[in-house]
């Protein structure tokens, strides 16, 4: 049986989505492999009525509320390829199966790739942070660090500075210009120049960044905007058109949340770049109404 929609990535962008189709009555599949971008945070933060929740008991919610439309169908497997066009879309899944559709929804979201220094990976979620508005108020304020990966980390680190007194570690990245440095010294952040090496533990439950010989700088968090790659080999395989950002390419997508493929949809993170969890499930309804739509007129 052609299912109306497959959506392929079960976080919050494509829980969303689903919800609104299957409220339309529209038969749905959800592929997902279990994995969301938020597994390494503890919490999730900012996320209106369920602040302070873990991340996965929200997951588990949606998806037993979803359960109970009888148009949709979970499976709990990747999807290793996409044929087809629109109308007559087949994804072919990690479990040997194939799944026909009118319509496909790409909300895989991204795999961060931190920059490769010690300590880094084992703290991430936890006292390595990307985001202040979901972790910052946690911190609790005192000194933080930022991490440079690129140019756009001194306009980070200024707004990094309403969540305590910053440190912009700027990591062998080129400096801030005047005008920004101008800035930063309005938001009274200080510069450490020199490669970060490492990432250890600190007294009472500081981080100790290492920047060559010598003392090491101690803060209560380091944020850093990792490179956001996205989790599927469909884009590429599709040859989708892409859009460049500072934390990674993204799919180009239209105002409905077309991709540049006729009948593949993306919503998430993929499809907007900096996002938490509000955003994403808000962009996943938003894309489920004008796929519903281009199903019903042939012109959308």
């Amino acid at each position: 049986m052609t299912e109306d929609a497959i959506i392929i990535g079960g976080g919050f962008a494509g829980l969303s989505a689903a919800m609104q189709l299957a409220r339309a009555r529209r038969r749905v599949t959800i592929l997902d492999t279990g994995l969301p971008r938020n597994r390494f945070s503890a919490h999730s933060h900012g996320f209106l009525a369920q602040d302070g929740r873990p991340g996965a008991d929200i997951l588990a919610d949606a998806r037993r509320q979803l359960a109970a439309y009888e148009t949709v169908t979970f499976r709990d497997a990747p999807a290793e390829r996409l044929e087809g066009e629109r109308d007559a879309f087949s994804v072919v899944t990690g479990d040997g199966g194939q799944i026909d559709a009118r319509r496909v929804l790409l909300s895989t979201g991204f795999e961060d790739q931190l920059p490769d220094i010690p300590g880094l990976p084992e703290r991430w979620g936890k006292t390595v942070l990307h985001c202040p508005y979901c972790h910052g108020y946690e911190v609790g304020g005192g000194p933080v660090g930022v991490l440079a990966r690129t140019s756009e980390a001194a306009r980070f680190a200024a707004v990094v500075a309403d969540w305590g007194d910053v440190t912009l570690f700027t990591n062998a990245v080129p400096e801030p210009d005047e005008k920004d440095l101008a800035v930063l010294e309005a938001r009274n952040v200080k510069l450490r120049p020199g490669r970060v090496t490492a990432v250890t533990d600190g007294p009472g439950g500081m981080l100790a960044v290492e920047t060559g010989p010598g003392i090491p700088t101690l803060v209560k968090a380091l944020f850093v905007s990792p490179e956001a790659r996205v989790r599927s080999d469909i884009p590429r395989d599709r040859d989708l058109e892409l859009k460049a950002t500072p934390i990674g390419n993204i799919l180009q997508t239209d105002d409905t949340g077309q991709t540049s493929l006729p009948g593949l949809y993306a919503a998430g993170d993929i499809a907007l770049g900096p996002a938490n969890i509000a955003l994403a499930s808000a962009n996943g309804v938003k894309t489920a109404v004008f796929l519903h739509h281009s199903l019903i007129w042939p012109s959308h």
